[in-house]
């Protein structure tokens, strides 16, 4: 299972440089889906402070799921 930008198909890193609402934040930390209808959610840094979105909210997505046939 791999967190994939849905645009371009690069793989999320750590570290990545995103826009959330015309803002930029830092990809601090993301984690599997805990169940098979989960999107998923990433942590993201701004300023010292993190905040947690869907992995949609950057234009991401889970490919690859081993959780769903």
């Amino acid at each position: 299972m791999r967190l994939v930008y849905t645009a371009t198909q690069l793989p999320v890193q750590i570290g990545d440089c995103v826009t959330i609402g015309g803002d930029p934040y830092t990809v601090h930390y993301f984690a599997r889906p805990h169940k098979p209808s989960s999107s998923g959610k990433i942590t993201v840094r701004t300023l010292g402070l993190c905040l947690e979105y869907y992995v949609g909210v950057i234009g991401a997505e889970w490919i690859e799921r081993e959780d769903q046939l």
